[in-house]
């Protein structure tokens, strides 16, 4: 019997124990009332919000998730409704809330619709700006590899008043970002650019405070290169600028804020993991570098504040795509410790999120061997600390 999502959780929510999940590789559609959790006791438990073969769609991929100021949960991720693959496939972006700390969420809403082959959109990237707007980031047509000026890929914001309940049309930013007249002096070496999904920034901290950043990943023309080159704004993602080159060489990047004001950008790479570091709020750039202690499949993953001393990162912990773990850094990102394995087997992207209590939450693409699915788990600080074997 299908069962969907939302009426299993309910039956779930009236069978679930409220034991705490100490080993998170066995994955369970539990959920445990974290409010009701001290915060000493650890804790770490898991939900299905999507298999194959749900709402009429084949595969699930590309998770993005984003506590808002009230609390309430968005969780946004491909729809690629006939097969697993990227653009130029026809994919829809949709979206789940919760106001329930994660324990239960809406039915899916459409944020945009593919109409067709080269109509579809996908890659979601979300941040909620200082005035409460949530701005969705992501890329539609064309594919990465086949974008020309003539037929591209296409780079779009969309904007939600009213945290996610509804969403307004789409807004193409392509044209700021490359092509015959971008933002930045070098645009004409471009053919292509996309989002990185997952998480977008804004910053809380000095001069810049309220601006809103967005890592972009750009093809040099003629070849399958990877530039990175942050997209930020001062008003809320009205108007738009484009930073100087941020990592040559790379791919999807995350950015985070730092305690001294600087922002860090973590690139995906082949074995070490690529950071690079600003002091003006993302306009300019460093020397780029990488992390010898993160050596990992070139994948998706996300960096998100725990407290004021520590913060973490999601990848595969692994040369291949599987075991997606959380890093941990207690120095502002200059090192990491051992990781803690959160999603054993095959395991993709990722993306963080915190509830103002401190649990944490993490959206996870597990497949594509078991054909796509996205889990969230929750977890705590006391759990990501405590002694294992």
């Amino acid at each position: 019997m299908d069962v969907k999502p939302n009426v299993f959780i309910a039956i779930v929510l009236l069978l679930a124990a409220t034991a705490c999940h100490k080993d998170s590789t066995q994955d369970s559609d539990t959920t445990v009332d974290t409010a009701a959790v001290a915060a000493d006791t650890p804790f770490c438990d898991s939900l299905r919000l999507y298999a194959p073969g749900d709402y009429g769609s084949t595969h699930w991929r590309i998770p993005a998730i984003l506590c808002l100021d009230d609390g309430t949960l968005l969780a946004v991720n491909d729809k690629r409704k006939y097969n697993h693959r990227d653009l130029p496939e026809d994919i829809d972006i949709v979206c789940r809330r919760s106001t329930d700390r994660g324990a239960s969420w809406s039915e899916p809403q459409t944020i945009v619709q593919g109409t067709g082959y080269k109509h579809g959109y996908g890659d979601a990237a979300l941040v909620q700006c200082a005035n409460g707007d949530v701005l969705c980031f992501f890329v539609g047509g064309n594919g990465l590899w086949a974008s020309t000026e003539a037929d591209p890929i296409r780079s779009y914001v969309c904007r939600s008043t009213d945290r996610g309940a509804t969403w307004d049309a789409p807004v193409e930013l392509t044209s700021l970002l490359w092509g015959s007249n971008p933002l930045n002096s070098d645009g004409r070496w471009y053919s292509a650019s996309f989002f990185a999904s997952g998480n977008a920034l804004r910053l809380t901290r000095g001069p810049h405070s309220g601006r809103v950043l967005v890592a972009a990943a750009m093809c040099r023309t003629g070849e399958q290169k990877l530039d990175n080159y942050v997209f930020y704004s001062d008003d809320n993602g009205h108007s738009w600028h484009l930073s100087d080159l941020a990592y040559s060489m790379g791919d999807e990047a995350k950015l985070i804020e730092l305690a001294d004001g600087r922002v860090l950008i973590s690139v995906r790479r082949t074995g070490a993991r690529g950071f690079n570091l600003s002091a003006d709020g993302g306009q300019t750039w460093g020397t780029r570098s990488s992390w010898p202690e993160m050596q990992a499949n070139a994948c998706n993953g996300d960096m998100l504040r725990l407290d004021d001393t520590t913060i973490l990162h999601s990848l595969p912990n692994s040369m291949e795509r599987e075991n997606v773990s959380i890093f941990i850094s207690s120095d502002e990102g200059a090192s990491w410790h051992t990781p803690v394995l959160l999603c054993k087997g095959p395991s993709v992207y990722s993306s963080l999120t915190r509830l103002p209590d401190g649990t944490v939450l993490a959206y996870v693409e597990k497949g594509p061997d078991t054909g796509c699915e996205l889990w969230l788990y929750r977890f705590n600080a006391a759990w990501l600390r405590a002694p294992r074997p």
